[in-house]
């Protein structure tokens, strides 16, 4: 895989360590359904349900042969986060060539999306989780 990922290799910086990471999101927050309320006998209130959704997006890549990661909370799991995200994974790694392993999100795919020059994005096969190690992170 490392010798295919050389030879598609179109980053300006040829001669940087190549450093393989492993790329994944995943959701945190809260839920809440209210739907209890107390008050005195016989007194029966309405008490209306309200569901109340709260999230966050923990974006995260690591580098299993050595195990540098790379972290950032993010409020969504978009094109413009996940170029946040990239930009930042870039200018964290200015000397090395990064090839970023990711799943087949609509966001990874993203026309919008511009490729540092020291990034070559690299997509795993559909429907296999299994493949992706940062997967573990979020257990």
């Amino acid at each position: 895989m490392i010798s295919t990922i050389d030879k598609e290799w179109s980053g300006t910086n040829k001669d940087g360590a190549l450093l393989v990471m492993f790329q994944d999101e995943a959701r945190f927050g809260r839920i809440s359904d209210t739907r209890r309320c107390w008050c005195p006998r016989p007194i029966r209130p309405l008490a209306q349900a309200m569901v109340t959704q709260q999230y966050t997006y923990a974006y995260a890549a690591v580098s299993v042969s050595d195990g540098v990661l790379d972290t950032l909370i993010l409020p969504q799991v978009n094109s413009e986060c996940m170029q946040l995200f990239l930009d930042e994974v870039a200018t964290r790694h200015p000397k090395d060539r990064i090839a970023m392993i990711l799943d087949g999100a609509g966001w990874h795919k993203s026309s919008t999306l511009k490729i540092p020059k020291n990034m070559l994005l690299v997509s795993l096969p559909p429907y296999a989780p299994e493949l992706n190690p940062v997967e573990h992170l979020w257990d």
